[in-house]
């Protein structure tokens, strides 16, 4: 956290939550500027995705943000740092944050909905989904449809599993994470680089053949190939799998962008 503290602590925006181990949460409009979002200015300062280190950063109504602040955060989501340069000098700010992005279907928001019909003419339909580049897109390692609840659901009592089972799961499997990554420095499976997805993490035959048939059918991207590996290698981990298995690969495929 004393990484997070200094950031904090330039902008003037120090509290005891950092120190209190609660990690950070912003959540920007989508009007906010490039400089707003990635830092800069006369004097460099840290932007939302600085202030979002190592904790998430919530982009709502992903589609309205400019195109070009967006496009701004494509290195960083792939380095965990943002350069920013200037006549005065060069600075660097860390940004290794978890991006949380929303969005509607199309602008009228029905597209696919099962009693509303879509309103969109196509065009506006593919103009819409053009505010977001493939590249981009492809930096996002998990990409789910939420359909509409019924109100049955609504008002059903049913108890699904609860927020303190899931920690457990997560926790147990971070832990897996850190004792596999000691030697690396690296804390998660997100931050592994190709060479240590190579390393440390097993795939089973049937995996393999999995993801190489998905490579050549879907004709993923060498990130997306590594991606794919990271996303099934924690699958495995919450399952308490030591290897990624062929249902591992399935699974993390699914949740590939649909449309690039």
């Amino acid at each position: 956290m004393l990484e997070v503290a200094k950031i904090y602590s330039v902008v003037g925006e120090l509290s005891q939550d950092i120190f209190q181990g609660i990690r950070p949460f912003r959540s920007p409009h989508h009007t906010t500027s490039r400089v707003g979002l990635i830092g800069g200015g006369s004097t460099p300062m840290p932007g939302e995705i600085s202030m979002a280190h190592r904790g998430v950063l919530f982009l709502d109504e992903f589609p309205e943000f400019p195109r070009n602040v967006l496009e701004a955060m494509r290195q960083p989501l792939e380095d965990g740092v943002v350069t920013v340069s200037r006549a005065a000098g060069t600075l660097t700010f860390p940004a290794r944050f978890l991006l949380l992005a929303a969005s509607n279907p199309c602008p009228c928001g029905f597209l696919g909905h099962p009693k509303r019909p879509c309103k969109c003419a196509p065009g506006m339909i593919l103009r819409y989904k053009k505010r977001l580049s493939g590249p981009l897109l492809d930096r996002i390692d998990l990409h789910i449809d939420v359909p509409p609840v019924e109100v049955e659901e609504l008002s059903d009592e049913y108890e699904s599993e609860s927020s303190r089972d899931v920690r457990k799961r997560v926790q147990t499997a971070r832990t897996i994470q850190e004792k596999r990554l000691e030697d690396t420095g690296f804390l998660f499976n997100s931050e592994m680089r190709s060479s240590d997805i190579k390393k440390y993490c097993t795939l089973i035959n049937d995996a393999k053949e999995m993801l190489k048939q998905a490579v050549d059918r879907l004709s993923l991207s060498a990130r997306s190939y590594f991606k794919t590996i990271k996303v099934a290698q924690t699958i495995a981990d919450l399952e308490g799998s030591e290897e990624i298995k062929s249902s591992h690969i399935a699974e993390a495929l699914q949740y590939r962008a649909k449309e690039l």
